[in-house]
């Protein structure tokens, strides 16, 4: 007998918003992001393991995380 396990990792697209980027400093659309992973036996995924937010700039292409309280309070449009 045998199993067949691992994670998977699921990105979600949250929404965008119009703000100005940490990197470039150019006010641009900005990504949300929600990546979360879970842990999955015979390809059904079973245990949330993390979740992460990230938020990434459509000019320059700047991706950094962000807390789940950012990610919630942005207004999303």
């Amino acid at each position: 007998m045998f199993f067949i396990f691992g994670l998977r990792t699921k990105v979600d697209r949250s929404g965008v918003v119009q703000q100005v980027c940490r990197h470039c400093g150019n006010h641009a659309a900005q990504v949300i992001t929600r990546r979360s992973t879970k842990f999955s036996l015979f390809f059904i995924p079973l245990i949330p393991i993390r979740t992460r937010y990230a938020q990434q700039c459509t000019f320059c292409g700047a991706q950094y995380e962000i807390s789940k309280s950012d990610a919630e309070r942005l207004p999303v449009g």
